[in-house]
């Protein structure tokens, strides 16, 4: 059995891209919740800084999150991201202390 991969990631925006950022981004939730091995895909914005998103991902494998991050759209962007974002995205990976909300789509 493999062990599940998650990780936090916090994306700040430049002010002047923070809404092309958030339509972007938000237009990929649903397609990457339904590709195989995504357990959970969530994108937050925090209340009080309008420019900080907050991604929370957990796939059945580090493997699976390979696959999304090789999907064209996901390759463009991040050659791109740094016409978004004002630094490199903060990335910490997490244990998973509890069990996954739903099991994990498998191909």
């Amino acid at each position: 059995m493999t062990t599940p991969y998650g990780f936090i990631l916090h994306a700040h925006a430049r002010p002047e891209m923070a809404e092309a950022f958030a339509a972007l981004f938000s237009a990929y939730v649903e397609p990457s919740r339904a590709e195989a091995g995504c357990i959970e895909y969530h994108m937050l914005r925090d209340a009080h800084d309008p420019c900080l998103f907050i991604f929370f991902e957990v796939w059945r494998s580090r493997e699976h999150l390979a696959l999304h991050s090789a999907l064209p759209h996901m390759r463009e962007f991040h050659e791109r991201r740094m016409e978004y974002l004002q630094r490199d995205f903060e990335i910490r990976e997490i244990e998973m202390l509890s069990p996954a909300s739903k099991p994990a789509i498998t191909p």
